[in-house]
């Protein structure tokens, strides 16, 4: 028997920030004019961020934060084999979190710093060039650590899938897994899906500077006085 456990918006967002996160880098390490488009990869990665935090309160069953994120007794239960349950088992949850909170974090920071040629971050004239130096040190810094959390996610995957016989993409794509009917998820209807689009939109509209004084206009130079 299947229970329905990833609601579609849930799924989207999944493989979007998949698809996003590699862009990023790839436009990352490619440089030059393509810094233009890791830009615009970092306000949607916010968008994808924000939608999926708002999501985790309003959405359904499985998707809510407090559904799936446990204290160390439920952690040690699974360790010890005891723990049951459909979605993001305990140890699981504490992996999503991890993921969540840096990317925010190395989105937030991409906001401020500047490649030293020609791209600086939507937000970056906010503060000065020093301060945006030293942010885009710490936005360097995350992104080593989010390879490496990205690395032991996937690693993570693969070990469930040759050791313990447990596919955890499947349910991915087609929202279903073992279970039975009555564990089906619950909640996260259009309402509560058109309330995150909104906020996330409102978040990558603020985070695109739009609340940015505009520069003043550059005052046309002064005619020679002739003589």
């Amino acid at each position: 028997m299947k229970a329905y456990v990833w609601d579609l918006p849930t799924r989207l967002f999944h493989w979007s920030l998949v698809v996003l996160v590699v862009a990023a880098f790839v436009t990352a390490k490619t440089g030059g004019n393509a810094m233009v488009w890791h830009g615009r990869l970092g306000l949607a990665i916010i968008g994808l961020l924000v939608f999926r935090i708002v999501w985790g309160f309003v959405g359904s069953t499985y998707a809510r934060f407090f559904q799936f994120v446990r204290g160390p007794g439920a952690i040690f239960a699974y360790l010890r084999g005891q723990w049951q349950g459909l979605g993001h088992n305990p140890l699981g949850a504490l992996s999503v979190l991890a993921l969540l909170g840096i990317l925010a974090i190395q989105a937030a920071t991409g906001l401020f710093a500047n490649d030293d040629i020609a791209f600086e971050g939507y937000l970056a004239p906010l503060i000065g060039s020093e301060a945006s130096g030293e942010i885009t040190g710490i936005h360097h810094l995350l992104e080593k650590i989010l390879m490496a959390l990205v690395a032991l996610h996937v690693g993570t995957i693969i070990f469930y899938a040759r050791v313990k016989q447990h596919n955890l993409v499947k349910p991915m794509i087609s929202g279903w897994a073992d279970g039975v009917p009555e564990q089906s998820a619950q909640g996260g209807n259009a309402v509560a899906f058109v309330v995150a689009i909104v906020i996330a939109a409102a978040a990558v509209w603020a985070a695109s500077g739009a609340l940015l004084p505009s520069p003043s206009p550059t005052p046309p130079p002064s005619a020679a006085p002739a003589f």
